[in-house]
């Protein structure tokens, strides 16, 4: 695997065959002062606006308060982030909007109907409307004047999207587009003023966008769905009755809408990713200060060894998934600066950009919506009793946490997706994945080689790393080798790769991050993020193992299947490491503060 060049900009899923280097990342703690104060805007508007009334949030009966608390969030700029200047937004670059995803997703309802508002409600208009659609909406919907909803999902199309049947007809003057169907799952629903529709003209295979403004008329509704979670957020069915779309509100081309929704899907998922890590730590925090106000034994919780274990743990894949996050969200700046260089638009630019990160988008969706449904349990355990009362915290947090393993596509469709892509680029040519393959194929059969081919800082990690990469090519090959054209058949399979390519891409993130932290810093300074890295390069290491066995055992028989577990067995070593005092460390100094700290 060969190191990246340095003027060789690393493209999406490449990390799986070339290394990247601490310097070419971009790690959280680079925030600059501007960027931080953002962050305590938001965090100041969570804490005011509100934390202190998530109960009557979630009674709500009528969206009237969720609409004033976006009216709010739309005086402080929190709706205009992404938006450029020229439409009366921020003009934010992509890893300064993840940071506002990520502070507000300590939010709940709000941050559910604050994400979709400025994500799959405006960003369709900006990258795919014409001039006179965003002069005439993204104004609007930057300051928060108007509230957008995005209609895709009907009752027989979820993740199969395409087949919707909501129908749009020319009608015979030529000057609309009548819409008729029906969407489920509308967040933002019931106080929306523009909704992003979804539909097919006459027999077309594929749909069109719409822009369509609630004054149109012809758009009935039904009463807020009750839900397991989040129950702020308004969500409704809408039902389109001869609904009167004005032809120029037609969303870029006819029959472009599955391509529309496929590419906004990818900045969702990323910037889902990323609002989990906000949600995860605002639990930890609350279960670290359960931890020290709660006795038993005469003694706090937290001097526990059971619950200092819980902590490290939650603490651990917090960090690492958060590593993950802003160095995929800098690729994609990276990417978006270089084409507007080369002539392109912003808007194309950006489209671009997300579209050749959509591996590590897809990536982030699952790690960081499982991230945060790990911590919501750990949390509920740490409070035991408490944890099960809807009086506490972790009641809400619990409940709300499971939709995102559900949002911007399930976690089993974007497991089946990051394989897929993969293996497409492969195909085209436009990333070499055969080549290591069969090297390591080759190696598998050969005499091991005891030498490591790292030097310097974290080498044997980085060897562990490297290796770890030798083993989703030799199960993903293998497997490809087998089936073929059928291997979309064995979802199994596809999914015990796909989990090895997410542990893969979080550890190296955490990695890296840790090695130029200790550039910044010096290494004492970085002793607990070096822990929780450790921490969480064990865990990748025996997960990359259990499911890579899985996944030999599902296709390989006799000969094959021997030579391939002692190859997995090789490649998935690791030296000894106390993760128990790593965990205990990381723990102490979170309960010595009452908070998450890193």
């Amino acid at each position: 695997m060969s190191a990246v060049a340095e003027n060789e900009a690393i493209k999406g899923g490449e990390f799986l065959i070339k290394e990247t280097s601490a310097s070419d990342i971009f790690i959280p703690e680079e925030f600059n002062e501007e960027q931080q104060m953002i962050a305590e805007t938001c965090s100041d508007f969570l804490k005011t606006e509100v934390h202190p009334i998530l109960d009557e949030i979630d009674k709500a009966k009528t969206p009237e308060l969720m609409s004033s608390l976006m009216d709010k969030a739309g005086e402080l700029g929190l709706l205009g982030t992404a938006v450029p200047e020229e439409y009366e937004g921020f003009g934010m670059n992509f890893n300064t909007s993840m940071l506002v995803a990520e502070v507000l997703g300590a939010g709940y309802s709000f941050s559910v109907a604050q994400s979709a508002h400025t994500g799959i409600g405006t960003l369709p208009i900006l990258y795919y409307g014409n001039e006179n659609q965003k002069q005439k909406y993204l104004p609007k919907l930057a300051s928060g004047e108007w509230k957008a909803a995005y209609c895709l999902t009907e009752p027989d199309s979820g993740s199969d999207a395409n087949s919707g049947k909501t129908k749009a007809e020319l009608t015979a003057d030529g000057k609309h587009y009548k819409i008729n169907g029906q969407k489920m799952w509308i967040t933002n629903g019931g106080f929306a003023d523009l909704f992003i529709v979804f539909a097919k003209i006459e027999d077309d295979k594929n749909l069109t966008a719409f822009i369509v403004e609630k004054s149109y008329g012809g758009i009935t509704m039904n009463e807020p769905e009750h839900k397991m979670g989040i129950k702020g957020s308004d969500t409704r069915q809408i039902f389109f009755n001869d609904c009167m779309v004005p032809v120029e509100n037609m969303l870029s081309d006819r029959e472009k809408g599955f391509k529309i929704a496929v590419n906004i899907l990818n900045i969702g998922r990323i910037k889902l990713g990323i609002a989990a890590v906000g949600g995860a730590k605002g639990v930890l925090t609350q279960a670290v200060n359960y931890a020290n106000e709660r006795k038993q034994f005469g003694i706090s919780i937290g001097r526990f060894g059971a619950i200092k274990h819980k902590l490290g743990e939650m603490a651990s894949k917090i960090w690492v998934c958060e590593a993950a996050g802003y160095r995929a969200g800098q690729n994609i700046d990276d990417l978006i600066e270089k084409l507007k260089a080369e002539g392109k638009s912003d808007a194309e630019a950006k489209l671009k950009a997300l579209e050749q990160f959509a591996i590590e988008c897809a990536i982030m969706k699952v790690h960081g919506s499982e991230v945060l449904d790990f911590v919501v349990d750990e949390g509920v355990q740490v409070y035991g009793g408490m944890g099960y009362s809807a009086d506490a915290p972790m009641d809400r947090a619990y409940r709300d946490s499971r939709i995102n393993r559900i949002f911007e596509g399930t976690n089993e469709i974007n497991r089946l997706l990051i394989v897929d892509m993969l293996l497409k680029r492969a195909m085209k040519g436009e990333m070499d994945l055969m080549g290591p393959a069969g090297a390591v194929a080759k190696e598998i059969m050969s005499i091991p080689s005891f030498g490591d081919d790292h030097e310097g800082m974290f080498a044997a990690e980085k060897n562990v790393l490297k290796n770890l990469k030798k083993a989703v090519l030799m199960v993903a090959g293998a497997a490809v080798q087998k089936f073929m054209m059928k291997l979309s058949h064995e979802q199994e399979i596809l999914m015990n790769s796909a989990d090895m390519l997410i542990e893969i891409y979080a550890v190296e993130s955490a990695i890296l991050r840790v090695e130029k932290l200790i550039g910044i810093k010096g290494e004492e300074a970085v002793s607990l993020e070096k822990d929780m890295m450790m921490i969480y390069l064990h865990n990748a290491v025996a997960k990359c193992n259990m499911v890579g066995r899985e996944a030999i055992q599902a296709f390989a028989e006799g000969d094959e299947l021997r030579v391939m577990l002692m190859g997995l067995k090789r490649f998935t070593k690791i030296e000894p490491f106390n993760t128990k005092d790593a965990r205990r460390r990381v723990a102490d100094a979170m309960l010595a503060e009452s908070k998450y700290i890193f």
